[in-house]
């Protein structure tokens, strides 16, 4: 059985959608215990999606016996680059007589060795949400009382890690079973950009003047919770803030607000106006180097700059009450983008972390968000 398809349409081009390795790894665990419930194989199963979106997905190299299930669901990036494209993430599970639901990772799937990562030190990488996903995808199916024990692997994983980035994140072995919607939107970088020029164009067509631009889905969050601005002011960037910042200049904004985590507003602090890691990534030696202008020891310089991950680092410059790290970030960020649109466009930047905590923020920062903020 073939499984589902999806797609979006971006400029009139349509691409195909896929499925992330949390939500392969989810289905197989699902099917395999359905398998043994039943006692009879499973050729394709549903589950549901942080997207809102329902997956039938098709279950394959499937093993029933001595209260044992196995069987896989092969990984489908859709229309997107990923290199863990047709991998088998497997699943295998035996019924346990008590409420609970064990899962373990064996081939193929990554270690953690490094702090800051969302998943502990020693633990496999498998994030929260891929977690949260097959623990409810089989507590629906389980009957009451009983518990599964649950051994994912991916055979090719380590193979296939060492051409992502998970050696220089400190998780070793195998890939990373991720995945924060379940879903994989496929999108090239032009046809990327231009969607978010869209959205651009389409805030300047309402008359607005001002913008706050954010990273992604949590800088958007952010935004509305904490910060309470108008969510029709809001403009995703993603990784184009050069670009970005000349559709915005060329589209008569005259004040944009920067929201971002630590990881992103590093980088553009530094003058770095693609913020994707293939194209530049020296945070942990930009970190470094504001430590040490706020007078940090070298002993800790050098800690700050042997961490593996901002959020390490970042626990770190805590610990030592390097708060003016912070605050050379936000300011340096409003003052690089004021540079690279020739002083067209007024600027203020919020640094925030975890999902609503605000780090700092420059001085026009307030003034900007004032101005955008929801009338409701």
């Amino acid at each position: 059985m073939k499984a589902m398809e999806l797609f979006s349409e971006i400029n009139g081009k349509k691409f195909r959608k896929g499925y992330t390795t949390g939500s392969c790894a989810a289905a197989a665990s699902k099917a395999a215990v359905l398998m043994l419930l039943t006692g009879r194989p499973v050729d394709a199963v549903e589950i549901d999606t942080p997207a809102g979106i329902r997956l039938k997905l098709a279950v394959s190299d499937i093993t029933l016996s001595g209260g044992i299930a196995g069987c896989c669901v092969v990984k489908d990036g859709g229309d997107d680059p990923d290199i863990t494209t047709g991998l088998k993430i497997f699943a295998q599970v035996r019924l346990l007589d008590e409420p609970v639901i064990q899962i373990k990772a064996g081939e193929g799937i990554g270690k953690v060795t490094f702090p800051g990562l969302k998943a502990e030190v020693g633990q496999p990488a498998i994030n929260p949400v891929p977690m949260a996903m097959i623990r409810k995808e089989v507590g629906e199916v389980l009957p009451s009382g009983m518990g599964a024990a649950i051994i994912l692997s991916v055979p090719g994983g380590e193979e296939a890690a060492k051409k992502t980035y998970n050696p220089r994140l400190g998780i070793i072995g195998g890939i990373s079973i991720l995945g924060t919607s379940g879903i994989v939107e496929p999108m090239s970088e032009e046809a990327w950009k231009d969607s978010l020029a869209v959205e651009l164009n389409i805030a300047a067509s309402r008359g607005f003047k001002e913008a706050a631009f954010v990273f992604g889905n949590y800088g958007e969050d952010f935004a509305v919770s904490s910060l309470k601005i108008d969510r029709a002011r809001i403009i995703k960037i993603s990784n184009f803030v050069g670009f970005m910042l000349d559709k915005a200049a060329g589209c008569g904004f005259e004040k944009i607000l920067i929201i971002g985590h630590l990881g992103k507003l590093v980088k553009l602090s530094a003058g770095i106006f693609n913020t994707h890691s293939r194209t530049a990534d020296a945070r942990l030696e930009i970190l470094a180097a504001y430590a040490a202008l706020e007078g940090a020891s070298r002993e800790s310089v050098e800690r700050i700059y042997s961490c593996r991950t901002t959020d390490a680092a970042a626990a770190v410059i805590d610990s030592l009450k390097l708060g003016g790290v912070y605050k050379r970030i936000v300011d340096n960020v409003s003052n690089r983008c004021k540079q690279y649109t020739f002083g067209k466009i007024e600027f203020g930047t919020v640094l925030f972390n975890g999902i609503d905590t605000l780090l700092t923020q420059d001085g026009n920062a307030e003034q900007l968000a004032a101005c955008m903020r929801s009338k409701a």
